[in-house]
């Protein structure tokens, strides 16, 4: 048993100060520090410094660890300039990030305060280095192929990487499933992979509605795919429209990455199944798609979350600086209410987006635990400060053990 005695502590809602936490891999008890002190006389005590704030491990709900590689080699500002750019350099980035560049960004996560991750592998090449890794991670090997006649090919490997993911034994580790897209998922894939889902219930993501291209491929078979579908895939129509994609989620509670172009009636169809939406503002800024239009969201009732993308889109893996970006990029929004929204969407919401038992200070919750040093005592803009301020990082707890700091 440890006991842990910051001098506030963020739970979603409420700042509370003078009060201390029992933990072990689990929060035991939340109350003063002598009457922890009491009930648990063996427990090892830390008391912390001034102005320390315990604030729940932050949750990055999808990135691409394989493509870590990038930083100068994909082109930015257009999507299908940028999608060009993947197909021609995708050799390097791939064959240039071994596990070691891998272990680095997974790193550079923990640094930034990120003790849960969502990895959407394409390769499998990512898994030494997830699996090794410190934080919780949901293991997303991703589905991919619009052809048919390369259905059981494009199947029999997702099916090897994904029993080379459950071999994974770990605390914390979690296999799971992302079905690529609408426009480069063949249905008779998309319904073989969803039965396995649903037997075995698994997370399931995928990205949907990331831009304008894609919007006209799937309503029309026109547009910027166009020429990609066939030139490099002798393809002249759309595999599925978007109603036939969604269809197929209907009872599994996916996460959806990007949704910036999606319709009234998707967007009705994702609230109506519980969907949860990725918001991943820099990203779609650097790809020149549309903003997320959170206030629909919040209408609709849809759950949205924030994550980093991978490398491919951004130039850091780092959700204090994702909610940072999205601060500005949403300029109508309430300002105090949409910081705390913000951080809700890399705690609790994201959380319970993937179905794990933390982003909370609550007992009964994981020890998943942040330690930032404030500057001075907190006030009711807390929120707006932490995203704007970016308070050190001085202790790192993953399920009760101290991962970064001493």
């Amino acid at each position: 048993m440890q006991i842990i005695s910051p001098n506030y502590i963020l739970t979603p809602n409420t700042l509370l100060s003078d009060l201390a936490v029992a933990f072990e891999k689990t929060i035991h008890k939340i109350a003063p520090l002598q009457e922890l002190k009491k009930e648990y006389p063996d427990a090892e005590v830390t008391i912390l410094e001034k102005n320390s704030l315990l604030i729940p491990g932050l949750i990055n709900a999808h990135v691409h660890i394989e493509f870590s590689a990038n930083k100068t080699s994909l082109s930015y500002g257009d999507f299908m300039n940028w999608l060009y750019s993947v197909i021609e350099n995708r050799e390097e980035l791939i064959g240039g990030c071994d596990t070691e560049c891998m272990s680095k960004a997974v790193d550079s996560m923990l640094a930034s305060g990120i003790t849960t991750f969502g990895a959407v592998s394409s390769h499998g090449m990512d898994l030494e280095a997830c699996a090794n890794a410190k934080q919780n991670v949901v293991f997303f090997n991703e589905l991919i192929g619009s052809q048919a006649t390369m259905a059981d090919a494009l199947f029999g490997d997702f099916i090897s990487r994904l029993n080379a993911s459950k071999s994974v034994q770990r605390e914390g580790f979690y296999p799971a499933v992302a079905i690529h897209s609408p426009y480069s998922v063949h249905p008779i894939l998309i319904k073989k992979a969803l039965e396995i889902v649903k037997n075995e219930n698994l997370k399931l993501t995928a990205h949907f509605m990331e831009s304008e291209a894609e919007r006209n491929w799937l309503d029309s078979s026109e547009g910027d795919f166009k020429d990609f579908f066939q030139n490099l895939l002798k393809q002249n129509s759309a595999v599925c429209d978007s109603k036939e994609f969604l269809e197929n989620f209907d009872g599994h509670n996916a996460l959806l990455t990007h949704v910036v172009k999606a319709n009234e009636d998707e967007l009705e169809t994702i609230s109506s199944n519980s969907h949860t939406v990725i918001h991943c503002p820099i990203s779609n800024r650097l790809l020149g798609n549309p903003t997320l239009n959170i206030k629909e969201l919040n209408d609709k009732n849809i759950r949205w979350i924030v994550a980093t993308d991978g490398l491919s889109s951004n130039y850091k893996l780092d959700l204090f600086e994702e909610m940072k970006m999205s601060l500005f990029m949403h300029s109508s929004a309430p300002l105090l209410k949409f910081a705390q929204d913000l951080i809700k969407g890399v705690t609790v919401n994201a959380a319970a987006a993937l179905g794990l038992n933390t982003g909370e200070i609550a007992e009964g919750k994981n020890a998943d635990m942040l330690i930032l040093d404030l500057d001075k005592e907190p006030n009711d803009e807390l929120a707006v400060h932490l995203i704007l301020h970016r308070y050190n990082i001085s202790k790192v707890y993953i399920n009760g053990k101290l991962e970064k700091g001493n």
